[in-house]
């Protein structure tokens, strides 16, 4: 969700510049120069983003309009968002959205940035989804959303419940429930894990989580644009990182119905350890699955009998 149109009009029509304003092409130009002096990489495709984002038109619009002269109001609002990128602010929070399962979700500093192997997820619940009828599910952690949100897109049958300790990120994903029509079917509650829940009043089909799973060795070492500016809540739990991991698998078999499922985002190097942790007296492995790196993301369990 886009929230630069302080100008409705300025914003329909990037030109209108008078006098020596500077062409777009130019603008873009001095941008990349911006982005370039503070380490970001790749500075051109940046600035023809933020640019392109800001107007509300698409790349092609840009090259096609370059001689164009950008309104000055335009202008001041493009330098102020180079300068933000090249302090290493990530781009999702300077447009205010990321693409996640093919829709469109708001993003802000109070939420983790939606990734790409998240969206393993997505596609492990659904398979596992795939023929139980009227399923409900149980997001852990919600964030902005992304994964119940999906979920509940894909199938219009299920209903769900998102968990997350913070209120300001409840927020968001309430708005991106709203935004992709399931907030009849989705309910938001503040809680610490499932601590909210206690004693358990329902029994979920599945429970799905991206948990904070960096350990906090690591965070110094993360790039800066997610160790400086996301929420550090949703990055770490401290330690070894697998403390809410931990919670996961000794609380989660409470909260789910006979022969339901768990499934979690795992970070690098973390698969053998979280086999360790997870007793084959209570759980079934399904499977772990790759991201496109090859590295085991997605862990799938089924409660045994």
């Amino acid at each position: 969700m886009s929230q630069h149109k302080d100008n409705p009009d300025d914003a329909n029509d990037p030109a209108g510049g008078e006098g020596d304003s500077p062409s777009i092409a130019q603008a873009l130009a001095e941008a990349s120069a911006v982005l370039r002096a503070g380490g970001v990489v790749p500075a051109r495709r940046d600035s023809h983003t933020l640019l392109a984002d800001l107007v509300g038109r698409d790349l092609a619009y840009l090259i096609a309009h370059s001689d164009d002269a950008l309104s000055p109001p335009l202008l001041a609002s493009f330098r102020v968002r180079a300068a933000r990128r090249a302090t290493g602010e990530p781009m999702q929070y300077i447009t205010g959205r990321q693409e996640f399962y093919r829709l469109d979700f708001e993003v802000t500093p109070a939420v983790l940035i939606p990734r790409p192997e998240t969206e393993l997820l997505v596609e492990t619940a659904l398979e596992i989804m795939r023929d139980e009828p009227a399923p409900l599910v149980c997001d852990v952690g919600t964030g902005t959303g992304c994964v119940i949100v999906s979920l509940l897109h894909e199938r219009a049958d299920a209903a769900g419940v998102a968990l997350d300790i913070s209120g300001d990120a409840l927020a968001v994903a309430a708005r991106n429930a709203a935004r992709h029509g399931v907030s009849s079917r989705l309910e938001l509650i503040a809680s610490d894990c499932f601590d909210a829940l206690a004693p358990p009043a329902r029994k979920f089909s599945l429970v799905v989580s991206n948990p904070p799973y960096v350990a906090e060795c690591d965070v110094p070492i993360l790039m800066r644009e997610v160790r400086d500016h996301e929420p550090r809540v949703a990055l770490t739990p401290g330690g070894d990182g697998l403390r809410v991991i931990r919670r996961l698998l000794s609380d989660a078999p409470r909260h789910l119905r006979p022969r339901g499922h768990l499934v979690f985002e795992i970070g690098f190097g973390q698969h053998e350890a979280v086999r360790e942790l997870t007793d084959t007296r209570v759980w079934t492995t399904l499977g772990v699955r790759p991201d496109l790196q090859g590295i085991p993301r997605a862990v799938a369990l089924r409660l045994n009998d």
